[in-house]
C-alpha cells in the first residue's frame, strides 16, 4: 500500500485541474484552513460522495500512567471526526 505525500497530492490536483502546482497547494490549504476554522466553531463541514468533517466531545475521565500505574485525570476535550460517505464507503470496497 502506497502513501500519498503532500507533493504527490498537490501534483495529482495540479495536472487533475490543469493548474499550476503552486495555486493547487493554495487552493488545498485554503480548504483545510477553512474546514478546521468550522470545526473549531462547533461546524461541520459536508462534502457530497466523500464525507463529514465534525467535532466531538470526549469526556473527563480517569485514566492510568502504563509504566507507573498511577491515575491521572484527563480533561475533556474536542476531537475533530471524519466520517466516510456511503459514496466513498463504496469506493473503498471496490
Amino acid at each position: 500500500m502506497a502513501k500519498l505525500s503532500k507533493d504527490a497530492i498537490v501534483a495529482d490536483v495540479a495536472d487533475g485541474a490543469n493548474v499550476s502546482k503552486a495555486d493547487a497547494e493554495r487552493v488545498l490549504n485554503a480548504f483545510f484552513d477553512k474546514t478546521a476554522d468550522a470545526m473549531r466553531n462547533g461546524d461541520e463541514v459536508a462534502w457530497p460522495k466523500f464525507g463529514k468533517f465534525s467535532q466531538t466531545q470526549r469526556s473527563a475521565r480517569v485514566g492510568r500512567n502504563p509504566q507507573t500505574g498511577v491515575e491521572v485525570q484527563i480533561p475533556a476535550s474536542k476531537a475533530p471526526k471524519f466520517t466516510a460517505a456511503a459514496a466513498l464507503k463504496q469506493t473503498v470496497n471496490t
